[in-house]
């Protein structure tokens, strides 16, 4: 992992012009990635950034101050439960969230996920006070918009959709155009990722030479973790789908669950 991975600057980028400008921040444990975006069109990115610039801007303390027309920020989860609407009520945030054992360095949200669920995930505090000086209104489930994307691509009921992260891999699976299965799990080795991704299709009873895997996120063609899946799921394509106008350096799969989040506004 290297600080700002994917930088990118538009020429047209003018911080002056913030007013009409929206503001993404996607959070992880340890780093967070930035999109300003103007018109469905990216203005400003960079990846893997160091959370303590975050929490106390230096190099991006310019960028991280200018009043924005929009933010939205999405906030990691280190756990997390799926209610059905017909089942949730503000009332029983708290009873839900007993299952999620949470520390007292933890805080708790509940968020609409799509039209039939709702998420109540538990996130560190620290992120929490990072982003706080945003207004906690504009946070939202990091994976909100990468879920509304694909669920707009009509997806295949025999496609298991994956967004690789630093150390997490998100995984996404609809049936009949319904969300059946998410979850998220933290991984170290190539082998690791191969584990959970044949432990979801086992659970899903998707059978590897009949199932596509769609990868986004922090991959690539012929990398490790491409390349180990690629040993068990022969099938195996980069997300094709495209939120936001990019420059032809930016691959549109690896900034696929940032560009989303401006499906949340």
């Amino acid at each position: 992992m290297s600080d700002h991975d994917n930088n990118y600057t538009d020429n047209s980028f003018n911080l002056y012009q913030a007013y009409s400008y929206t503001l993404l921040l996607q959070l992880e444990q340890t780093t967070f990635s930035y999109a300003v975006v103007h018109n469905n069109r990216l203005l400003v990115s960079a990846q893997n950034c160091d959370i303590d610039e975050l929490a106390h801007p230096k190099q991006l303390s310019e960028l991280l101050t200018a009043t924005y027309r929009n933010v939205i920020i999405g906030l990691p989860a280190t756990g997390l439960t799926l209610v059905p609407k017909s089942l949730f009520s503000e009332d029983h945030v708290a009873d839900f969230a007993r299952f999620l054992d949470v520390q007292e360095n933890e805080k708790v949200f509940a968020q609409g996920l799509d039209d039939q669920n709702h998420i109540i995930y538990k996130t560190p505090g620290q992120l929490v006070s990072a982003v706080e000086k945003f207004g906690l209104q504009h946070t939202v489930y990091t994976a909100q918009g990468w879920i509304k994307a694909i669920l707009r691509s009509h997806p295949s009921d025999s496609s298991l959709y994956l967004q690789v992260g630093n150390d997490t891999v998100q995984f996404l699976y609809f049936s009949l155009g319904s969300l059946r299965f998410y979850n998220t799990f933290d991984f170290k080795t190539e082998d690791e990722l191969v584990y959970f991704t044949s432990f979801v299709a086992d659970e899903l009873n998707l059978k590897p030479l009949q199932t596509t895997l769609v990868l986004s996120g922090d991959i690539a063609v012929d990398d490790k973790n491409m390349k180990r899946l690629s040993d068990f799921y022969p099938k195996i394509e980069l997300n094709a789908i495209k939120i936001l106008e990019l420059p032809g350096q930016i691959p549109s799969h690896k900034i696929l669950s940032l560009a989303a989040l401006t499906l949340c506004g």
